[in-house]
């Protein structure tokens, strides 16, 4: 059961699994999620670690501030977190914005940082011109108006084609708050960590779906190379959610990447 914890002037919905102290795998998930989306993957973790998920500001049932917030606010708070449960430093892996949250932790707080597992992300997502209509349709008529198109970009057409598998994850993102979307989508388009990234010297491992239509393997392949020494895997049959399409798959290469620490 998760608890509602005040940290950096926000309450966050937070969950913490496993031994107390035990090193850390901290998860950050992607825009218009909670901290669900990592359910399927739990039992392919490795066994002794501390797992902690949370929802960031705006999602799930973390909360919404009034004033518009930035990735680094994103990275401040997980930072604040992990202090709060003193589980640093920790490996954090970061889908999608939870990536872009997990390079900023990297970078502003690299004592709390161990490693980072960037799993379909950049160090740049997107443009204006993605964001700024998507951003103006759910701030119009909810986030309800993008769902179907953003299931296209989230699951390979095997997986939308199984109602049963894919309803509870349409409905998860189609119940953000369009806020929290919003305001969250606005600080991905206005973020560029390509320069504070390639300054980066901490272990990392980049991983995409192949059929990634949000972030796809290119660009989570060039992120990998701004990082030295960084692995860069591509998950079979995996759009921009493996956590959920292929979590036996994403649940091996994290256990690899972080027994070899």
């Amino acid at each position: 059961m998760g608890v509602g914890l005040k940290v950096n002037g926000v309450v966050l919905h937070a969950e913490a699994t496993g031994p107390s102290g035990a090193p850390a795998i901290v998860f950050s998930n992607s825009l218009g999620t909670d901290f669900r989306i990592w359910d399927p993957l739990l039992p392919h973790l490795p066994g002794g670690w501390r797992v902690i998920r949370y929802d960031k500001r705006g999602h799930g049932l973390s909360e919404m501030p009034t004033a518009p917030w930035s990735i680094e606010d994103l990275a401040d708070d997980l930072a604040a977190l992990i202090e709060a449960y003193g589980a640093g430093p920790a490996v954090v892996v970061g889908l999608s914005v939870g990536g872009l949250i997990a390079q900023g932790l990297a970078a502003r707080h690299p004592q709390l940082t161990r490693a980072i597992v960037l799993c379909d992300t950049g160090a740049k997502i997107g443009s204006d011109s993605i964001w700024n209509p998507r951003i103006e349709a759910v701030e119009t008529d909810g986030v309800e108006a993008i769902a179907g198109a953003t299931m296209e970009r989230w699951f390979t057409p095997a997986f939308r084609a199984d109602a049963e598998r894919l309803t509870p994850w349409h409905a998860m993102m189609a119940r953000t708050p369009a806020r929290g979307y919003a305001t969250t989508a606005r600080a991905i388009r206005d973020t560029d960590y390509r320069a504070a990234t390639a300054k980066l010297t901490l272990p990392a491992m980049a991983i995409c779906g192949e059929a990634d239509g949000a972030t796809p393997p290119e660009l989570v392949r060039q992120t990998a190379a701004l990082i030295p020494g960084c692995p860069f895997h591509i998950i079979e049959n995996a759009g921009h959610i493996p956590c959920v399409e292929q979590p036996a798959a994403l649940g091996a290469l994290i256990s690899d990447f972080v027994m070899g620490l």
